[in-house]
């Protein structure tokens, strides 16, 4: 079992495994969300060296949309 911990505070969230998992700091309010790079980390019980962990302080639906992006309309 391994420690899941704030990507920003480091508080200690929880301890387990995981494949995919998102949960909110009571401390910092960030959003962390953690997931396995692959089952191969699962299945040979690996450190957190083949763990991903992306962390976020907003939800999707507060973010801006690249200026870049390009609308396509369907053809028929």
């Amino acid at each position: 079992m391994q420690d899941i911990r704030c990507g920003t505070c480091s508080k200690k969230l929880g301890e387990g495994e995981f494949i995919a998992l998102t949960i909110k700091c009571s401390r910092c309010k960030s959003m962390n969300h953690l997931r396995a790079m692959s089952s191969e980390a699962e299945c040979h019980r690996a450190s957190l060296s083949g763990v991903n962990i992306e962390q976020t302080d907003h939800s999707l639906d507060r973010r801006q949309t690249s200026s870049r992006q390009t609308y396509h309309p369907a053809v028929p």
